[in-house]
């Protein structure tokens, strides 16, 4: 995410704040967020079990999200996988262009998670 001039203290603030609604309510198996202030960027890595995850979260968090998106432009996604045809949907703006997307699909691999005590 590109984050707008002088809207670096709002998109910190709006992106905990989403980061908190999920960490609660959302779907996502984890979530990390990264930003260079330096170069007024912003990258997150959200894990899903599967698409309808995704949608859930969506759905869930719209207007989290649209708190965000005020204060940054989204520049690409990547997504890691095979994602169905909603989620390539959703990866379309308002007035029905894509964001530049690159989909990688899965080979081979595994997940370990640290079990929470």
């Amino acid at each position: 995410m590109r984050i707008r001039e002088g809207h670096l203290d709002e998109f910190r603030a709006a992106i905990g704040e989403a980061v908190e609604f999920v960490r609660e309510h959302g779907p996502q198996l984890m979530v990390e967020v990264f930003i260079d202030a330096d170069a007024m960027l912003a990258h997150s890595f959200q894990l899903y079990a599967d698409d309808e995850s995704v949608l859930k979260h969506w759905e869930l968090s719209d207007p989290y999200i649209r708190e965000v998106m005020e204060h940054c432009s989204v520049e690409r996604f990547e997504v890691f996988g095979r994602p169905g045809e909603q989620v390539l949907a959703g990866l379309r703006t308002p007035d029905g262009e894509s964001f530049a997307t690159t989909i990688t699909p899965r080979l081979t691999g595994f997940t370990r998670m640290a079990s929470s005590r």
